[in-house]
């Protein structure tokens, strides 16, 4: 955050510097000749101006996607560990519902078999 930051601030820097540099040149009390001399340099390092301002902003962006991207992966890595914990906590939750489902149907089975004819008990305990 600190680099897209200091990215901004020198070309608003940059940017400041040419208006100051323009206007200073403009009410300066020097002869319309003088004056236009010194607008025509300043015209003349205009390109060369825009050309730091734009290396600047790309290097700038390019540290702020370096950053965006690693954020990224850092927020999928975490993501996919919440997934796979889950689905772990998931499956260990569905295999305690199945062992009370098959101890609940044990204690089912079993009062019924209790609550029924002497002949059937017999039949099932052999």
């Amino acid at each position: 955050m600190s680099n897209n930051r200091s990215g901004v601030f020198f070309g608003g820097l940059m940017l400041g510097a040419t208006i100051g540099a323009l206007t200073g040149l403009l009410v300066a009390p020097r002869t319309g000749r003088e004056t236009r001399q010194l607008l025509k340099k300043s015209a003349n390092a205009l390109p060369e101006l825009a050309e730091d301002l734009s290396t600047s902003v790309q290097i700038q962006a390019d540290r702020l996607s370096t950053s965006a991207m690693k954020n990224w992966d850092e927020t999928l890595d975490r993501l996919r560990e919440a997934i796979a914990d889950g689905i772990e906590a998931s499956q260990q939750e569905s295999q305690a519902l199945k062992r009370q489902n098959f101890v609940h149907t044990h204690n089912v089975v079993s009062r019924q078999v209790e609550n029924s004819d002497p002949v059937a008990q017999q039949h099932i305990d052999s």
